[in-house]
This record gives structure tokens, C-alpha cells and sequence, in this order.
């Protein structure tokens, strides 16, 4: 058997393990070693050391477990439900403005952590419960919940654009500049769908009773004072020292972690227990992380020496596709990737298959990078595997069924394809802000 053939054998052999649910991480590891063993001989056990040095070594990473700890001490904050009053105070005579002060909110915390499963399960303990008790539509207060806890995926400081860059060689600042804009365009046909909805059916998205009380701005303005603001000053200082050059990705990172405890102490919301649970996630998710990097790099270095790229290189030029062609081709098997797999996984084990094509199709790998973030937020809405419909549904009340959520989504759902659309027709949505500030 040749070279290549084994590279397509080895990659097949990864797919249905996977499938059948062995560990990705250590699969990975085992495979790389396996076949790399017939291609280099003992060569393998070196390559396998250098590739963990070079996962422990690179700096870009040191981001990952700073923000991820950021997002767990800002979860054990307490200042979700506050944040949430205030917003729904200011929104209050918006058509639903329940919705409204739900999406801004999921926004700002899932921006915040990063974390969607704890994003939906806590708004959906907060908010859902309130939309449901104010007469709500259930699959329009469901399908809030879902799509805006997905948004801290694409919109910086995104811990998915830090992998994405580390395994394509591209700049973090740039590709957060270019994330910014459309992540603002999807969360805003978010908030709009919600409005339209509610102004032409009003019954599913009633206005609240105190709607037209005469509540002093004053007390609005107190409240967003001590909720909104300081998240938000907290997210944007992280987010300016990135893209303003005051800081590298790593060096925000450790701004942002310190300054969600600050937070957490100023609310009184981190209790030692909070303290050392953080830690530990940390710690767990980080591990996770970095194994599927050395398995990760691991396997495509052996399925390179294998001749299996020049196998999918040739497939994909077979096809004579145009470059909008290949983006929409790659984009269907990432989006269908989204089924099975976590996004980690997809954008450290799938996406480097698609990387060393760009240049042939003359696409700019930042540009590939925001359409994969927002391909990614799919994943997590497609039925039947749509993962935040299922965190929802954990701690939904009784008489909540899953259908309902999977109805509720799918409009949001069709508003990431057309944000998709959008970026594809017209790049400079997320180019332009990257070319004002670095230049080309």
C-alpha cells in the first residue's frame, strides 16, 4: 500500500473511531504513532516529544486557560441577574423588550466566558423563566436563549479564534478585528428578528406590566452603573489593549482574569469554593485543549509525510472549483462536521485539512477563519445535534419539549446563514476593520 493510500486509510480509521467514541485526543496520539511508525520508524517517538514541547512552548496558547478562567470566575460573579434587570429596565418600552434585554445580556456574557453551555443553562434558569411567565411564545423565548448564547464563539475576545489562529499561523488581533463586525451584524438581526416579531405578533412577545410605569432614569442609569458597565468595561479594556497594540493576546488575557476576580470580589460573588472550582475547570479544559493540539499536530505531520494531503490537494483541483465554489464546499463538510464533533475539535483536527488550499484558491485565511466562527455557531442550532437546545432542555420547567426548542431556533438559525451570505458576498464586512488598523 502507498504512502498517500495509507494517509486517506489512516484518516478514515480516525473518522470511525471517533464515531464510535473512543477518546479524540489520545485517538489521535495512538494513530499518529501507529502509522507513523511505518512511514519514519523510531522517528515518531522524537517527533511525538518535539510537537508536545512545541503545544507547551507557544505563547499564543498561554490565552487560552487565562480567558477561560476569566469566564469561569465572571460566571461565579453574581452579576448576571443584575445585569439582566438593568437591561430589561432600559429596554422596558421596546416590543420585546424581554427578548431584547435577553439577547444583549446573553451577548455581553457569553462574550465575557465564552462558555455556551453555561451561558444557555444560566440565562435559561434567569430569563427563560421570565419570558415564559410574561406570556411569551415558548419557542420564540427558547430560541433566544439558544442563539444568544452562542455568540461568544465568534464575537472577541473568542477563545475559538486563538485556536484557529494557532493552528493557521494567522494574527489574533486580526482576526478579532475581522470577527467584530459580523459578530455585531448577527447579534443585531438577532435583536431586530425579535422586534419585528414582536411589533407584528404582539401576543408572542407580550409587553411587560411595568412597561409604562414612570421609573426615574436616574435609577436606570444607577443600576446599568453597577451591572452593565463594569462588564462591559472589563470586556472592552481586554478587547482595546488587543487590537489597539497595548497588549498581546496573552497579556490581555492575564488583564482580563484579574480583573473578573476584582469583579467577583467588588459583587461578592467568589467564595473560595468558586475560587478553586474555576481552577479546576480551568485547569481540565486547558488539558483538553492542549492534548488535542499534540495529537492534532501530531497526526496532520504524519498524515503530510504519508502523502495525504497531495491525495486531497488533487481532489479538490479535480473538481476545478472557483474560489467561492471551494469556500462553499469546505464551509457544507465544516457545517456538517458540526454534527458530530465539538468545535475544538474541528478547528484543530478538520479545519488544518482545508489551510494548505487557500493559497491555491487565493483566499485569504483571515477571511476563512470568521466564515468557520460563523459556521461554527450552527453546530450548536442544527437539529437534531443542536448541543444548546439540549443544555436548555436540561433545566427547562415541565412542558417545555425539545421540538419546542428546535421550532424556537430555527429562525435564528436562517439568520446565521444570511449573515454567512453576507459575508461572502461582501468581505469587506469583516476585512475592512483588520486593513483601517494594521493595513494590508
Amino acid at each position: 500500500m502507498t504512502g498517500p493510500i495509507l494517509g486517506v486509510v489512516m484518516l478514515g480509521v480516525f473518522i470511525l473511531t471517533i464515531l464510535l467514541g473512543f477518546p479524540i485526543a489520545f485517538t489521535l496520539v495512538a494513530l499518529a504513532v501507529m502509522f507513523g511508525y511505518y512511514a519514519i520508524g523510531d522517528g515518531i517517538f522524537q517527533l511525538l516529544v518535539l510537537r508536545a514541547y512545541g503545544v507547551m512552548t507557544n505563547q499564543v496558547l498561554i490565552a487560552v486557560p487565562l480567558f477561560l478562567f476569566m469566564g469561569y470566575v465572571v460566571e461565579r460573579a453574581n452579576v448576571l441577574s443584575k445585569l439582566f434587570e438593568s437591561l430589561q429596565l432600559a429596554a422596558r418600552r421596546l416590543p420585546g423588550s424581554l427578548g431584547v434585554a435577553s439577547l444583549v445580556t446573553c451577548a455581553l456574557f457569553a462574550t465575557a466566558t465564552g462558555i455556551v453551555g453555561a451561558v444557555v443553562a444560566l440565562m435559561g434558569l434567569l430569563a427563560f423563566p421570565q419570558m415564559l411567565k410574561a406570556g411569551y411564545n415558548k419557542s420564540l423565548a427558547a430560541g433566544i436563549i439558544c442563539a444568544g448564547g452562542t455568540l461568544g464563539i465568534l464575537i472577541p475576545p473568542s477563545i475559538m479564534l486563538i485556536l484557529y489562529g494557532a493552528m493557521a499561523g494567522e494574527s489574533i488581533v486580526r482576526l478579532y478585528a475581522a470577527a467584530l463586525i459580523p459578530g455585531f451584524l448577527l447579534a443585531g438581526l438577532y435583536i431586530v428578528y425579535v422586534i419585528t416579531r414582536a411589533t407584528l405578533r404582539p401576543q408572542d412577545a407580550p409587553r411587560p406590566t411595568f412597561a409604562d410605569d414612570d421609573i426615574p432614569a436616574k435609577v436606570i442609569l444607577l443600576k446599568l452603573a453597577t451591572s452593565f458597565v463594569p462588564l462591559f468595561a472589563l470586556i472592552a479594556s481586554v478587547l482595546g489593549a488587543i487590537l489597539f497594540g497595548l497588549a498581546t493576546p496573552h497579556e490581555a488575557a492575564g488583564l482580563g482574569a484579574a480583573g473578573a476576580i476584582l469583579l467577583a470580589l467588588i459583587y461578592r460573588g467568589l467564595s473560595w469554593k468558586g475560587f478553586t472550582e474555576s481552577v479546576y475547570l480551568t485547569a481540565r479544559t486547558t488539558a483538553m485543549v492542549c492534548w488535542l493540539f499534540v495529537g492534532s499536530w501530531l497526526f496532520s505531520s504524519v498524515f503530510s509525510l504519508l502523502g495525504g494531503h497531495h491525495i486531497v490537494e488533487q481532489f479538490f483541483s479535480g473538481l476545478e472549483l472557483t474560489p467561492l465554489q471551494f469556500l462553499l464546499l469546505a464551509q457544507l463538510i465544516i457545517f456538517l462536521l458540526g454534527w458530530p464533533l465539538e468545535w475544538t475539535e474541528i478547528i484543530i483536527i478538520f479545519v488544518p485539512i482545508f489551510l494548505p488550499l487557500l493559497p491555491a484558491f487565493g483566499i485569504d485565511p483571515i477571511l476563512f477563519g470568521v466564515l468557520v466562527a460563523l459556521n461554527i455557531q450552527t453546530s450548536f442550532l442544527t437539529p437534531p445535534m443542536a448541543m444548546s437546545a439540549y443544555y436548555l432542555k436540561g433545566i427547562a420547567p415541565p412542558g417545555i419539549e425539545l421540538m419546542d426548542i428546535f421550532r424556537g431556533i430555527m429562525p435564528f438559525l436562517g439568520l446565521v446563514f444570511v449573515t454567512m451570505f453576507l459575508f461572502y458576498m461582501f468581505p469587506a464586512i469583516g476585512l475592512w476593520l483588520p486593513q483601517v488598523i494594521y493595513g494590508r
